[in-house]
Formats: structure tokens, C-alpha cells, sequence
């Protein structure tokens, strides 16, 4: 008794603590003049966040990262793994965000601010338009961050991956670097009112290049880079088959 005391105790101390950085922080970085701006301030405030609700992020393998333009690819658990990530990764990185996040109140036009591409991924014909703007971002020296899951659930597993973002590295013949989150389902996965203490950890893995173009190859890259993944991340294989975008 005494033990869910105070774990409901931490969840809503974190809960007002994370609430009173990322509120400010929202539309700071909306007011913004620039994009550059824009990304260090949202990195220091996840910082901040995580150091206030004594949960600071531990990341390692940065060393792997290449220089030049890569597609970062990372499971997901919960719901603050694109916060960690902004926070862990260096701002020439941004995010592949489903389509419907933007129409969310203040986070959407926030994350939009802090340039990220969305995607529409049950159609065809806009997953096809994301891709080409991809392909020209990537060509201008930016990096993207994917988590190739799509979705995440309340139970422990990494879940099967769609293949877009190994056809977008594949046609910019660009690395996939392998990222792995640990311990951001049990701070705020699905289903939690309340944040839960757990220890934050990123591990960036040696990146995997593209042999070649083409589908075979993307699903190979595909394969490789989850085999990664799993092999890191502590969860159990819960893939099932990943449903293609449906003709419009």
C-alpha cells in the first residue's frame, strides 16, 4: 500500500512537473524566429523535463551516426519517444509524423514548428508525395527520425515495420542508422494517466547501408535493421504482417 502510495504521488508530481516545462516550452518555440532556434530550445526543454521528474536521459553510440544525411529508425513504446529522441539526437534531425498530429491542439502546430514531415500512411498517393519531399530533404543534407512501427501498444513487443523509410533510404542511397529506446513504456506507454519512474536510455547502433535499390533491397534493409532493434531493446518479437497503404 505504502508502494502505490507513492508511485501515485510521483505520477502526478511528474505529471505537473512535465506539464509546467512543456506548456511554456510549446509556445516558445512556436514564437520562434528560426528553425535553428526553434530545435535547441525544444532539445534543452526535454532536458530540463527529464532532470525535474529525476529520470535523466542516458545515451550512447552517437559515435555511430554518420556526418552526412541518414534515416534514423527507432522502436516505439510510448508516448514522449519522439520527445527523448529530440532530446538525444543533434537538430539535424527531424521527424516522419502520422498525418493526424497535426490537427492536435498546440502540439500540432508546435511539432510543425520544429519542422517535421507527416505522412498519410493509408494512402498511396500521399505516402508517394511524403516520400518525394523526403527524398528532396534528405538531398539538402537533412536526417530523419522513423519509427517504422507506426503505432505503439500496452503490451511489451516490437512490432512489425513498414517498409517506407527503407524505400526513402534506398532511393536516396542513404545509411539507416538502428536507434533503441529503453524504458519510455513503463514513464508513459499506453493507457498510463500517470507517468511511472523509469530509467531513459537511447543506444545508437553501427548504421546499416542500402545494397542497391528497389523493394528487395528496402525490405532487406528493412529486415536487417529490426533484427537490431530487437536484438537490443529487451522486448519480445511481436511482429505481425504490416498492411500496404491502400490505392486511392
Amino acid at each position: 500500500m505504502l508502494r502505490s502510495f507513492f508511485k501515485t504521488l510521483y505520477g502526478f508530481y511528474a505529471a505537473l512537473a512535465l506539464a509546467a516545462v512543456f506548456l511554456p516550452l510549446c509556445l516558445l518555440i512556436i514564437v520562434s524566429p528560426t528553425l535553428t532556434l526553434r530545435r535547441a530550445i525544444g532539445r534543452a526543454g526535454v532536458k530540463l523535463a527529464v532532470l525535474l521528474i529525476g529520470q535523466p536521459l542516458k545515451v550512447s553510440g552517437l559515435e555511430h551516426l554518420p556526418r552526412g544525411p541518414c534515416v534514423c529508425v527507432a522502436n516505439h513504446a510510448s508516448y514522449i519517444d519522439g520527445l527523448i529522441l529530440t532530446a538525444a539526437l543533434p537538430a539535424r534531425f527531424t521527424f516522419l509524423v502520422q498525418h493526424g498530429a497535426a490537427g492536435w491542439p498546440l502540439v500540432g502546430k508546435t511539432i510543425s514548428r520544429m519542422g517535421v514531415s507527416f505522412v498519410n500512411r493509408g494512402s498511396a498517393r500521399e505516402a508517394a508525395q511524403a516520400t518525394r519531399e523526403l527524398l528532396r530533404r534528405i538531398g539538402e543534407g537533412e536526417s530523419f527520425t522513423i519509427f517504422a512501427e507506426g503505432t505503439f501498444k500496452r503490451p511489451p513487443g516490437l512490432l512489425g515495420f513498414h517498409s517506407g523509410a527503407f524505400v526513402i533510404a534506398s532511393k536516396a542511397q542513404v545509411p539507416v542508422v538502428p536507434a533503441v529506446i529503453r524504458g519510455s513504456r513503463q514513464l508513459f506507454g499506453e493507457g498510463m494517466r500517470l507517468p511511472g519512474f523509469s530509467q531513459l536510455s537511447i543506444e545508437v547502433l553501427p548504421a546499416i547501408a542500402p545494397i542497391g535499390e528497389g523493394r528487395d533491397t528496402a525490405n532487406t534493409l528493412r529486415d536487417a535493421v529490426r533484427a537490431a532493434i530487437l536484438a537490443r531493446c529487451g522486448e519480445p518479437d511481436a511482429a505481425q504482417p504490416v498492411p500496404e497503404p491502400h490505392q486511392d
